[in-house]
């Protein structure tokens, strides 16, 4: 009887393990930029005698249709003049991975931009 159990296990092990292993490719849905504005930020660097010191730090605010979804989702360059892909306008198709406060958008050339949702709604069908 041990032996059977022992080899059930092993047997629903092997074919099982692996699969929970395996690497997943992440799935992209294509998305269409609705609407792309370019906004700032602005922080209180410093006071001088009761006078804010501020500094504007520039971000994008894009409009996304996934389905029957709208998201708008805040992209932050690296740095102050880094512009947006060239193929991110209004109209556009571009691949996205919906996570839950998050949105990877693909570029042309493979790798992943993360944009952080700022919020969502069900559009009319």
């Amino acid at each position: 009887m041990k032996r059977v159990v022992a080899a059930t296990v092993f047997i629903l092990s092997t074919l099982v393990l692996p699969g929970l292993c395996a690497v997943r490719k992440p799935q992209y849905q294509a998305a269409r930029i609705v609407d792309v504005q370019h906004k700032a930020h602005t922080r209180v660097l410093y006071y001088l005698v009761n006078t804010p010191v501020t500094q504007d730090d520039p971000y994008y605010e894009i409009s996304l249709q996934v389905g029957t979804m709208l998201y708008v989702v805040e992209y932050t360059p690296v740095h102050d003049s880094q512009m947006l892909p060239e193929d991110w306008k209004p109209g556009a198709t571009v691949q996205a991975r919906v996570q839950k406060h998050a949105i990877y958008l693909l570029r042309a050339e493979g790798t992943e931009v993360k944009c952080g949702v700022i919020r969502h709604s069900r559009t009319a069908p």
